[in-house]
C-alpha cells in the first residue's frame, strides 16, 4: 500500500525552489558585477575571471559527490549543512578584502552549491510520488532555475549600482537563514538505498584537473609556451589518474560504462559547448558594455536581458521541435545559430548603437542557446534508465557548469592576448576576437551531434524524452 502523500509537500517545494533560485542566481548575478569588482580589488591580468569560474569549477566538479553524500548521510541533514556553508561563504565574499580572498570564498560557495543542489532535487524526488505530481514538481523546479538565470542580469544591476557589489553576496544570507528555520518543519529526511561508499579521491582528482586546466588557459597570455605546456600535461595526467580511480573504485563517482552510450556522450558534448559559449560570451559582453562603452551595471542588466528572454523562448520552441524532427537537427541548427549570434557580436565597435549590433547578436545567440540546451539534455538522458538516472542527470548538469567555467577562462585569455592597451578601442579589439572564438565551441558541439547519427530519433513519431526518474533538469542559467 502506497504511503499517503506529505500534506506539506507544496510548501516544501516552494522552500526548495527558493533555494534553487538562489543557487542559480548566484552563478549569473556575479557577471553583472565583474567590472565593479575588478575596479575595487586587485587582480592580475585576466585574473578577475576566477570570480565566476571558481564557483563554476567547484560546483560542477563536486556536484556528483554532493549527490552521493546526501544519499548516504541523509538528504535534509546535508541540505541544511550546505545552507549553513553557503551563508558563511556568502558573508566571506561580501567582506573580501583582496581579489584572492574573494576567489577563495567563491570556491567555498561553489562547494556549498554542489551540496545544496543535488540534495534539494533529491528531496523533491522523494517528497512527490511517481506520476503527474512529480512531473509537475520537476517542471516548477526547472522553471524556477531558469528564472534564476534570467533574474541575475536584472537584479544584479540595481544592487551593484545602488548598494555595491558586496550586496550581491549579502542578500543570500537572510534567504539561507529563512530556509534553515523552515527546513526542519517542512522537509522530510530520507536516505538512498544500500551502503555505497564515497569516491572522494575521484572527486578531488577531477576537480584538481579542471582547476589546473583553467589556470593554464588563464596564464597562457602572460606565460611561456613551455610553462603552459607543462600545466596542460599536469591536467591531462590528473584526468588519467581520475579514470584509473573510477576503473578501480567499488563505488565510482562516475561509472565509465555510461560512456558506452553515444547519445550520452554526444548530448554532454552539446551541453558543454553551450556552457562554454553562454558563460564565455556573457563574461566578455559585460566587460565590453561596462568597461569599453561605459554603461552602468543597471544598463548592462537591461541590455543583456534580451539573451535570457530569447533563451526562454528558444527552450519552449526546442521542446516542440525535438518532438517533431528529432534531437540531432535541433541541436545542430541551434549550435549554428549561436555561432551566428557570436559573429554578429564580433562586429560591436566602440561607437556601435545597441540596436545595431549587440541586441540582434544576443537575441540570435539566446535563441540557439535555449533550443540547443534542451536538445542536449534530452540526448544525454535518452538511453539512461534505473540506477544510472541520478548520476547521468548530475553529469549533464555538471557539464554545463564546467563548460561555463572553462569558456570564461578561454574567452578571457583570448581577449587579454589580443588587447594592445587600456583604451576603449583597444579593449574592444580584444573582445571582437573573443566573440569569434565561440565558433570553436560550436565545432565541439557539432562533434556531439555527429555521435547521434544513425540513432533512432523517434518512437511512433515522438522523441523519447527523459522520464520523471531521469529528469532533464539543468542546474544552470
Amino acid at each position: 500500500m502506497r504511503n499517503a502523500p506529505d500534506p506539506k509537500r507544496w510548501y516544501a517545494l516552494a522552500l526548495l525552489c527558493l533555494t534553487g533560485f538562489m543557487i542559480i542566481l548566484d552563478a549569473s548575478i556575479v557577471l553583472v558585477a565583474v567590472p565593479s569588482i575588478e575596479r575595487d580589488l586587485t587582480f592580475s591580468a585576466g585574473g578577475v575571471q576566477w570570480v565566476p569560474s571558481g564557483y563554476g569549477l567547484m560546483f560542477g566538479g563536486l556536484l556528483l559527490l554532493g549527490g552521493r553524500v546526501s544519499d548516504l548521510l541523509g538528504r535534509r541533514r546535508v541540505f541544511m549543512t550546505g545552507l549553513g556553508l553557503f551563508a558563511a561563504s556568502s558573508l566571506l565574499c561580501g567582506f573580501a578584502w583582496t581579489g584572492d580572498a574573494l576567489v577563495l570564498a567563491r570556491g567555498l560557495q561553489g562547494i556549498a552549491a554542489a551540496v545544496l543542489a543535488p540534495s534539494a532535487l533529491s528531496i523533491v524526488m522523494t517528497t512527490f510520488p511517481d506520476g503527474a505530481e512529480r512531473n509537475k514538481a520537476l517542471g516548477i523546479w526547472g522553471a524556477t532555475s531558469g528564472v534564476g538565470g534570467t533574474a541575475g542580469s536584472l537584479i544584479g544591476g540595481p544592487v551593484t549600482d545602488g548598494l555595491g557589489w558586496q550586496w550581491i553576496f549579502f542578500i543570500n544570507v537572510p534567504v539561507c537563514l529563512l530556509v534553515l528555520v523552515l527546513a526542519p518543519v517542512l522537509l522530510q529526511d530520507s536516505r538512498g538505498p544500500g551502503r555505497r561508499g564515497f569516491d572522494v579521491a575521484g572527486a578531488i582528482t577531477v576537480t584538481a584537473a579542471l582547476i589546473v586546466l583553467v589556470y593554464a588557459v588563464i596564464e597562457a597570455p602572460e606565460s611561456s609556451a613551455g610553462r603552459t605546456t607543462v600545466l596542460a600535461l599536469v591536467s591531462v595526467a590528473l584526468f588519467a589518474v581520475f579514470v584509473r580511480i573510477e576503473q578501480r573504485s567499488a563505488a565510482p563517482l562516475l561509472p565509465l560504462r555510461l560512456f558506452r552510450s553515444r547519445a550520452l556522450v554526444g548530448g554532454n558534448l552539446i551541453t558543454i559547448a553551450f556552457g562554454l559559449g553562454a558563460f564565455g560570451l556573457n563574461f566578455v559582453y559585460t566587460q565590453y558594455a561596462q568597461l569599453a562603452r561605459g554603461y552602468s551595471a543597471v544598463e548592462y542588466g537591461l541590455m543583456s536581458s534580451v539573451l535570457a528572454a530569447t533563451a526562454v523562448a528558444g527552450s519552449i520552441a526546442g521542446q516542440h521541435l525535438v518532438t517533431r524532427i528529432g534531437m540531432r537537427p535541433v541541436a545542430a541548427v541551434s549550435l549554428l545559430l549561436s555561432g551566428i549570434g557570436a559573429t554578429v557580436m564580433s562586429r560591436s565597435a566602440v561607437d556601435s548603437a545597441y540596436f545595431e549590433v549587440a541586441f540582434w547578436g544576443l537575441a540570435i545567440f539566446g535563441a540557439g542557446l535555449g533550443a540547443g540546451t534542451v536538445a542536449g539534455a534530452i540526448a544525454a538522458l535518452r538511453d539512461v534508465t534505473g540506477d544510472d538516472a541520478g548520476v547521468a542527470s548530475g553529469l549533464q548538469n555538471a557539464s554545463f557548469q564546467i563548460g561555463g567555467a572553462i569558456g570564461i577562462a578561454i574567452l578571457s585569455a583570448i581577449a587579454v592576448s589580443h588587447t594592445s592597451g587600456t583604451t576603449p578601442a583597444a579593449l574592444t579589439e580584444g573582445y571582437q576576437v573573443a566573440y569569434l572564438w565561440c565558433w570553436v565551441f560550436v565545432a565541439a558541439g557539432l562533434v556531439g551531434t555527429a555521435l547521434l547519427i544513425g540513432r533512432k530519433q523517434t518512437v511512433e513519431g515522438e522523441v523519447t524524452e527523459p522520464t520523471a526518474e531521469s529528469p532533464a533538469v539543468r542546474l544552470g542559467p
